[in-house]
């Protein structure tokens, strides 16, 4: 069943690439969700530093007014210079709550324009201090304490004092910054951590995965050297598996051996019998041609049984330049009277993951079949391909003979067809071509050639070789 979560992008990748993305992913959010309550904090306390600073003078201002003179003829003074600038953002203001503008008492900062108290600062009692922001004359943002002080008989009256807000933003936005420059080298230092603990935890796996690559490619047969705990079980468990494989590969083998001893023997005894001097000619060609029938059909499944208990056994491969150069010189001299140009071309290092004698017999089919037809010239070329998302080789065997129709192609892949009797052969050679690839999990395929005659290609198993990309 489809995973329903497989549209994911990390289900893809490496673990490496899924714990690094993990660790990026939390680490942001954490240092991003650190930032943002760091900085609502600094923000409160910068506010709260600023409102007692505000709040002083507004302090002050009250004293003045509880003083034992009349509030008309008081005289206010805080003795900051900022008071006394036109528009300097420094404002105070002392009147009474319903208060005419020419009946207040203001800074000479003002410019005789009031002083409107905080937004959404609402009522308060006797002595309650309010704060908030709000808007100068000059649409500059204020910070405003006001409160409301009881005089006695002289009625009660409000004190503001105001100071830009400039001072608290630009206080905000260098702490945010030099946060964010200490959070973005907090975050660097994490990760790099980060890499270094899946680098370090995760060789174990890449060991693994090495032993592995040399058990496919035929270099060693089992896994060796210690692994930790987690893993150590997991090598295990593949030595004992390829142990097991052997086991089974060494029993097919002579399973296949002792049927095959079994039946020719009896084949060879009826064929020399059937040639006595007793026996008609008649039958005696027909036992001959029919015996010659059943020695074929049981090679070829001998053959497809060994193969079939070959096809995927873990650390066999087969070099694949040499074994075509094997195959140039034996089908050189079969083919010699019609003097046939073979070119090879493949990579050095290349190989197929199977058994030698399954790779010439697939190839040399090919080559057999292609020699047969060819004019003059055959064509082999072998490459590594990454096709099916796992590494295979892809060979393709192709001739200037007269070629195949494409509605002829398919009938050519059954077990014992030829569309030409003129030719020597069984008519098995493509369909064991198609049945052993089949066994590796490969593919057979005819098509039209380039020479102009018939192209055979097999993709197998295979390995490029180092250094080499995949088309």
């Amino acid at each position: 069943m489809t995973d329903r979560f497989a549209w994911l992008p990390l289900r893809r990748r490496s673990i490496a690439v899924r714990l690094a993305v993990s660790s990026f992913l939390s680490s942001t959010a954490i240092l991003v969700i650190a930032a943002f309550i760091l900085t609502t904090l600094y923000r409160e306390n910068t506010e709260r530093a600023f409102d007692s600073r505000l709040l002083v003078f507004a302090n002050n201002l009250a004293t003045d007014l509880v003083s034992p003179s009349e509030p008309e003829t008081r005289s206010f003074s805080l003795g900051d210079p900022r008071f006394d600038l036109p528009l300097s953002g420094w404002y105070w203001q002392v009147g009474r709550p319903d208060a005419k503008p020419r009946d207040l008492r203001t800074s000479r900062s003002l410019v005789g324009v009031p002083l409107k108290g905080p937004d959404q600062a609402g009522t308060a009692t006797i002595g309650q201090i309010r704060q908030g922001y709000g808007k100068g004359q000059d649409d500059r943002t204020l910070r405003i304490v006001e409160r409301d002080v009881d005089v006695g008989a002289d009625g009660r009256y409000t004190v503001r004092v105001a100071g830009p807000a400039d001072e608290i933003v630009n206080d905000v936005e260098r702490f945010r910054f030099s946060l964010f420059m200490t959070f973005g080298l907090l975050g660097f230092s994490l990760a790099a951590t980060a890499l270094l603990q899946i680098r370090f935890g995760l060789a174990p796996l890449r060991k693994l995965r090495t032993a592995l690559g040399t058990i496919r490619r035929g270099e060693a047969d089992r896994i060796d050297g210690e692994y930790p705990r987690d893993i150590a079980p997991l090598a295990g468990e593949i030595n004992l598996l390829i142990e097991t494989n052997r086991e089974i590969l060494e029993r097919a083998r002579t399973q296949v051996g002792n049927l095959a001893h079994a039946l020719k023997t009896p084949l060879s005894i009826i064929v020399n019998e059937a040639g006595g001097s007793d026996a008609p000619p008649e039958l005696s060609e027909k036992i001959r041609e029919q015996a010659a029938v059943m020695r074929d059909q049981v090679n070829y499944h001998l053959d497809r049984a060994r193969a079939a208990a070959l096809a995927g056994t873990l650390g066999t491969s087969t070099e694949v330049e040499p074994a075509l150069a094997g195959l140039v010189r034996t089908f050189g001299k079969i083919y010699r009277d019609k003097d046939i140009a073979y070119e090879v071309h493949v990579p050095p290092g290349l190989r197929f993951r199977g058994e030698k004698q399954d790779f010439e017999e697939m190839i040399g089919n090919l080559v057999d079949n292609a020699s047969k037809w060819a004019a003059g010239r055959v064509s082999i070329s072998a490459a590594p391909t990454g096709e099916h998302g796992y590494p295979h080789l892809l060979v393709a065997v192709e001739d200037d003979g007269p070629g195949l129709p494409e509605e002829d192609r398919a009938a050519v892949l059954k077990r014992g067809r030829r569309l030409d009797e003129t030719k020597p052969g069984s008519g098995l050679g493509l369909s064991i071509v198609a049945d052993l690839a089949a066994l590796y999990r490969g593919r057979f395929r005819l098509e039209a050639a380039a020479l102009g005659g018939l192209r055979a290609v097999i993709e197998v198993p295979g390995d490029a070789p180092a250094g080499a990309g995949q088309r």
